[in-house]
């Protein structure tokens, strides 16, 4: 990897850097699948392996699709031979030449063309291996995805789920549509929003902490059925299951209700599950999940009055006071994700893991989007679903009404701490204009990914994932491998 052998190469055969194209019409397992002897063809991929013999060596090269044998000659390459013995394992090459099955049926290129299409410079993590320390896959992704192929099988995976999500919901007659990710007020979720400045107007704007009260305001204008695939920002803390920056789906539908969109959930999630693992058994770290509908429905209500005493009459205060009273917890309150936590908590304990749960019969108050119920104004018609522990999805029978939208905005802005105290008074205005009876789904997609792909931290199926930065010389350290 030295700069000799680069100034070598320069002098001798041009600089690598400078090939701006070669000439590569098929993948390597396309090129597998339709093997033909002696058929001439013309493929390019890293160096992955290199095996010298004198006057003629083996070698094998990848792309995204797989790997595929080169053979390479003194007599055929002449001068060019040279320059095959100074490849190093990592080079981009491209290759030209005859197809031929070898004496133990592997099928081999014959080289009779070869270029160098780019130079590596740094080491590569020990190919067979792969990368032990987990801060380095993430740091340097690019290195986890060439030394981990099952890594880089997860994010093929990932883009087809996605694919197939959109599939789905156009099957349904929902239009995907785009909304702003900047925010002038932060809103549509519960959350601390990442605040920055807008220089040419001269005020902050928030990164959108949810597309909701915009996909909305399309349910004004006309548009029955809508769908958005998208990236939300939510400042607050790391996890397994948490990432600052995420990838939601939020789902709208006039005239129907959210019974529609448990329907939705289920007939979704099982087509993906088939989809990727042909059953409807998901297998999810140490739970085999049974995603067979209809799933299972816990009352959030039931769930809090059984445990803590807490009746759908009591507001927020009486709320907080008799979980931290029995929890014997202190400070200001609870966080929305310890009340989450408390209800996985609850979830675990009184009910069987190994069915999806839909969780109904919120309370009102932490419910400011939500429609209530017509026999209990004190609970609203709202789902979370949970799988494996894991919430996955919310939805809600959309609140339409402009006044009570108005009032609910405003006692959320005085008892939720993490948002800035102004209301959206221009979806009120919206609201104001008559929206349908609608219901709304929010879908996490990455812990959706988590589920589908069995992974066990959120950053596993985020390809850049947000970390602390390093500095300079700790980055271009050789990256820690694991020794054969």
């Amino acid at each position: 990897m030295s700069k000799e052998k680069l100034d070598k190469i320069n002098a001798n055969f041009g600089n690598p850097f400078m090939e701006t194209a070669f000439d590569k019409p098929a993948t390597i397992k396309e090129i597998l699948d339709s093997f033909e002897e002696n058929k001439v063809v013309s493929v390019a991929g890293r160096l992955v392996t290199k095996r010298e013999h004198g006057k003629s060596s083996f070698a094998h090269i990848a792309d995204y699709t797989g790997k595929i044998q080169i053979y390479a000659r003194l007599d055929i390459l002449g001068k060019y031979y040279e320059l095959f013995k100074d490849l190093d394992a990592g080079d981009i090459i491209g290759v030209k030449g005859k197809l031929f099955k070898t004496h133990t049926g592997e099928f081999t290129v014959l080289v009779d063309e070869l270029k160098l299409l780019s130079k590596i410079l740094l080491p590569l993590p020990e190919k067979w291996h792969g990368l032990r320390d987990v801060e380095i896959r993430y740091r340097q992704r690019y290195l986890d995805l060439i030394a981990n192929p099952e890594v880089k099988e997860i994010f093929f995976k990932r883009s087809h789920i996605i694919s197939k999500i959109r599939d789905f919901f156009e099957n349904l007659k929902f239009m995907e549509v785009e909304t702003p990710m900047l925010h002038t007020i932060a809103g549509g979720a519960a959350g601390r929003p990442f605040v920055t400045h807008h220089n040419a107007l001269d005020f902050d704007v928030y990164l959108r902490i949810a597309p909701e009260l915009y996909l909305k305001r399309l349910l004004v204008g006309g548009f029955d059925r809508v769908y958005e695939i998208n990236r939300s920002f939510r400042n607050e803390g790391i996890s397994t299951r948490h990432s600052p920056e995420f990838t939601m789906l939020e789902a709208y539908c006039c005239y129907n209700n959210y019974e529609y969109m448990m329907k939705v959930c289920e007939d979704l999630f099982c087509s993906l599950a088939k989809e990727t693992d042909g059953s409807l058994i998901l297998k999810y770290q140490e739970t085999e999940i049974d995603l067979t509908p209809p799933w299972q429905r816990i009352s959030f209500a039931e769930l809090f009055k059984d445990e803590f005493g807490i009746l759908p009459e009591d507001n927020q205060d009486v709320f907080l006071q008799k979980i931290t009273a029995k929890l014997n917890l202190t400070g200001k309150g609870l966080s929305r994700s310890q009340i989450l936590n408390i209800t996985e908590e609850l979830i675990e304990k009184k009910f069987p893991k190994n069915k999806p749960a839909f969780i109904v019969d919120f309370f009102t108050w932490n419910s400011p989007l939500a429609k209530q119920k017509k026999d209990n104004p004190n609970l609203v018609e709202r789902f979370e679903l949970f799988i494996a522990g894991l919430e996955v999805a919310n939805a809600y029978s959309e609140l339409n009404d402009p006044i009570e939208q108005k009032e609910r905005f405003k006692k959320q802005m005085e008892t939720e701490e993490e948002l800035p105290k102004k209301i959206d008074s221009d979806f009120v205005t919206a609201l104001s204009y008559a929206m349908p009876p609608a219901t709304g789904l929010g879908i996490g997609i990455d812990r959706l990914i988590m589920l589908l792909l069995n992974q066990p931290s959120i950053r596993d199926v985020i390809l850049f994932p947000l970390l602390k930065p390093i500095n300079e010389e700790e980055q271009n350290q050789e990256p820690e491998v694991q020794k054969a």
